[in-house]
């Protein structure tokens, strides 16, 4: 199943041979891959690049395990690419699987090498025009910003828009309205029939996928009910105004558990850097200005919701 995705492949094709490591970041399983491989892909082929000047890795394979080393896998791409005149396209997918190893060439145990010093070597050559995609757990808009100091260009992906799920959806537009509102975005979603295999892969993706990068990302250990739980709590108030303290008196008063407003303003905030939901401020028209808190949750794909 072709989907097309034109909002972010033009938003590709306008960064191409702009100098800097293209990223591509964005909530998991909402297409990144496809749109690197499959769709940018063939667009670079249509306009004659040369199969042989697309280097393709998917580091989540297993067939490209030993390019988990930075070291490897900086050896592998300057060999691929050495010698060529014409341009070459490096796409590296699951950037996040390349581990963080000693430097080998100096003493000093605290200095390390991981994916963001290969990425900011590579972007160095001249026939060399880099992409990357990540999952949540490592690379974070934040840290993107943090790392790549400046020479990271960012392309945020969000799930399916609906006009992208009815081009794919075998049905008419009343029924693929009721589908979407109900499973969401996810593209796979669309390829499941029967709504027991649909909740069974949301519910899955969620506490088995995102659940688990917010945990490993932030070091966070034996909360994990709590954070299933503040998503439940969030889930049932969209779009009303909420705050941190607001939620921890419900945390008390229906669930019995006290969770301080604190730690919730920091799960939330986790929750947004991992593109699990995103928040609407309130805007003072006579101030001219954002107002802080209460402020509205929002789910990055209405899916997400489900829970039975």
């Amino acid at each position: 199943m072709i989907i097309e995705r034109k909002h972010y492949l033009d938003k590709l094709i306008s960064k191409r041979e702009n100098g800097l490591i293209k990223v591509i970041t964005g909530i998991r399983r909402c297409g990144k891959s496809f749109l690197l491989f499959e769709l940018y892909h063939e667009y670079l082929v249509s306009t004659g690049v040369s199969e042989d000047n697309i280097v393709e890795l998917a580091l989540d394979e297993i067939s490209y395990a030993k390019y988990r080393n930075p070291m490897e896998l900086d050896q592998y791409i300057r060999a691929a690419t050495s010698g060529k005149k014409q341009k070459c396209y490096v796409f590296i997918d699951e950037i996040q699987k390349v581990s963080e190893i000693q430097n080998p060439y100096v003493d000093d145990k605290e200095a390390k090498i991981g994916f963001v010093d290969v990425l900011l070597g590579l972007m160095k050559l001249k026939n060399v025009d880099l992409y990357v995609t990540g999952s949540n757990s490592k690379m974070l808009s934040s840290d993107i910003l943090t790392e790549f100091r400046g020479r990271g260009d960012e392309i945020r992906m969000n799930p399916l828009t609906f006009a992208e799920f009815y081009s794919a959806y075998e049905g008419d537009k009343r029924n693929a309205w009721r589908e979407y509102y109900t499973y969401g975005g996810m593209p796979f979603v669309l390829s499941l029939k029967t709504h027991e295999e649909k909740s069974k892969y949301l519910k899955d993706l969620f506490s088995k996928t995102y659940i688990s990068d917010v945990l490993e990302h932030n070091k966070i250990e034996n909360d994990q009910d709590v954070l299933e739980e503040l998503l439940n709590i969030v889930s049932s108030a969209i779009g009303s105004l909420t705050n941190p303290n607001k939620l921890s008196n419900t945390f008390r008063s229906m669930r019995q558990v006290r969770v301080a407003p604190v730690t919730i303003s920091k799960y939330l905030d986790y929750f947004i850097d991992a593109f699990i939901l995103n928040k609407a401020y309130r805007y003072d028209i006579k101030g001219k200005k954002y107002i802080g808190t209460p402020l509205k949750y929002y789910f990055s794909d209405v899916g997400l919701r489900i829970r039975k």
